[in-house]
């Protein structure tokens, strides 16, 4: 399918690895002009080489960002003054309970996870809308509704995003820009690779076994019941980036596998 994204012009935050480089993969291979971001420049110029590599004449540039540090967000959102298709999928969590989660690692989470996508917005949207045309997508999670009891922080800040990307998209009435949210459920992440090949090292088990355990144990309500690929998720994500998606605005598209439950 055409997806009419050739010459436009996009920015991934925390797109070194995992949805984020999938991502980018798959826009460059549509023909896009891709900046991707990491807070190395090591990793990002390890990604680069990597898209150049496997994607043909890929138009792809690095910027060096930690998403921590406002400042850092202003030198990237200079270097790069204007976007198509915003991106928001940088992200961190801790893992931990939540009587020993500090106020520093609160902070911090939502500085990454939702303040980034409030400091881009509020530079490119304007100028999306002066253009009358344009996308921003935030790369939420299936923890905005599950709200695991060791990740209430993490969940917090996905929740927020989805009051954010409503609010824009309203802004956006009547105008070719659109605002989504994608929720990806269990994906096949660097994470998560380390995640299997750990727990099965301690427990002397397969990562098959692993993953299967975590499906029947902690992810009961997973219909898709395996962690989806990056690819799975990315799909949804360059759809949402196409001209052809033009008629979702202020929407929420899961990608979880099902495992958030309800009709709506």
């Amino acid at each position: 399918m055409e997806l009419k994204l050739k010459d436009k012009t996009a920015f991934i935050s925390g797109s070194t690895s995992g949805i984020g480089f999938a991502t980018a993969k798959m826009l460059l291979a549509e023909g896009m002009q891709v900046y991707i971001n990491g807070r190395s420049s090591t990793g990002v110029t390890k990604a680069v080489d990597e898209l150049k590599a496997q994607v043909k004449g890929a138009k792809v540039f690095g910027i060096v960002a930690d998403f921590k540090k406002p400042q850092e967000v202003q030198e990237l959102t200079n270097q790069i003054s204007e976007v198509d298709v915003l991106i928001n999928n940088v992200g961190i969590y801790n893992s931990q309970s939540f009587f020993d989660t500090s106020d520093e690692q609160w902070n911090d989470q939502f500085q990454v996870n939702f303040m980034s996508g409030v400091h881009l917005s509020q530079h490119y949207l304007q100028k999306m809308l002066n253009k009358n045309w344009g996308r921003i997508i935030f790369i939420s999670s299936e923890c905005a509704y599950l709200v695991p009891t060791d990740m209430i922080s993490y969940s917090a800040t996905k929740a927020a995003m989805h009051a954010l990307s409503r609010g824009l998209a309203q802004i956006a009435k009547g105008t070719a820009v659109t605002v989504n949210v994608i929720v990806p459920g269990s994906t096949m992440s660097e994470g998560a690779k380390d995640f299997l090949a750990n727990k099965a090292k301690l427990d002397g088990v397969s990562q098959k076994e692993v993953e299967t355990s975590f499906f029947s144990s902690e992810r009961t309500q997973s219909l898709l019941e395996r962690f989806a690929s990056v690819e799975e998720v990315s799909n949804a994500i360059i759809y949402l980036c196409s001209p052809l998606s033009s008629a979702t605005n202020g929407s929420v598209l899961k990608v979880d596998g099902g495992s958030s439950g309800g009709i709506l």
